[in-house]
């Protein structure tokens, strides 16, 4: 098992900046990619990053390339979401999820934390 908190969400003014914190526990080594997603009110949850607990490879959607970073650092078993110049539209929970290939769709992942609100305000 795997457990994942995350932390850092929180209300802040478009084209500001946020930064959320995944903190992950138990056999993490099992997982070989963490990843975040993020879901609004009535949509889907959709992908916006993910990265590889070895090596530098990551992934990003196409709405946030240029504008989010994401990193780890393995002696913390923490990943890190650094989102620059928000939207109102990025308002929605943010979730961090582990599995073992970096996809954008949400069925590898197996293991989910139980998400952060982030509230961008125009």
């Amino acid at each position: 098992q795997v457990q994942l908190v995350e932390s850092g969400g929180g209300l802040v003014q478009a084209g500001g900046s946020l930064r959320l914190s995944c903190a992950a526990s138990g056999r993490t080594f099992s997982s070989n990619v963490m990843a975040w997603f993020r879901q609004a009110p009535g949509k889907e949850r959709e992908f916006v990053a993910a990265i590889r607990w070895c090596g530098r490879s990551t992934v990003f959607a196409d709405s946030v390339k240029g504008r989010f970073i994401i990193s780890r650092d393995n002696a913390k078993n923490t990943v890190y979401l650094q989102m620059n110049s928000l939207k109102p539209e990025e308002t929605a929970v943010y979730y961090c999820a582990a599995g073992p290939v970096a996809v954008t769709t949400t069925s590898p992942y197996d293991y989910w934390g139980q998400g952060t609100q982030v509230t961008v305000s125009s």
